[in-house]
């Protein structure tokens, strides 16, 4: 189905949504996979690509806030975490666990 088409039925539906979301970047695809999996009809609105927006541009990856330890911004890192477990749980089928080799060039 093309981005037309797509449109086409967004226009012609007669009940009201549950959520409209503007911006499929990972925190308006989050929320509307969220909403859907809770059985709410959703409209997940994206003017590009899926995924375009900063968030995504360099890794695509949710990230565990792992830096900001070194900053001594443990509330930061604990809050990361915890948004990231709930992705996990709420769609498995799109998250997986990536490995990392980070060098260490002097102790």
């Amino acid at each position: 189905m093309n981005r037309a088409e797509m449109l086409g039925r967004a226009k012609e539906r007669e009940k009201i949504w549950d959520f409209v979301i503007i911006g499929g970047g990972a925190t308006g695809v989050g929320c509307a996979v969220d909403a859907a999996s809770r059985g709410f009809d959703v409209l997940l609105l994206e003017q590009n690509d899926f995924g375009k927006g900063t968030s995504s541009r360099s890794t695509k990856l949710v990230h565990g806030g792992v830096r900001y330890l070194a900053q001594g911004n443990f509330a930061f890192v604990i809050e990361a975490l915890r948004e990231r477990a709930i992705i996990k749980k709420n769609a498995p089928h799109l998250v997986r666990n990536q490995s990392f080799v980070v060098p260490c060039y002097s102790l």
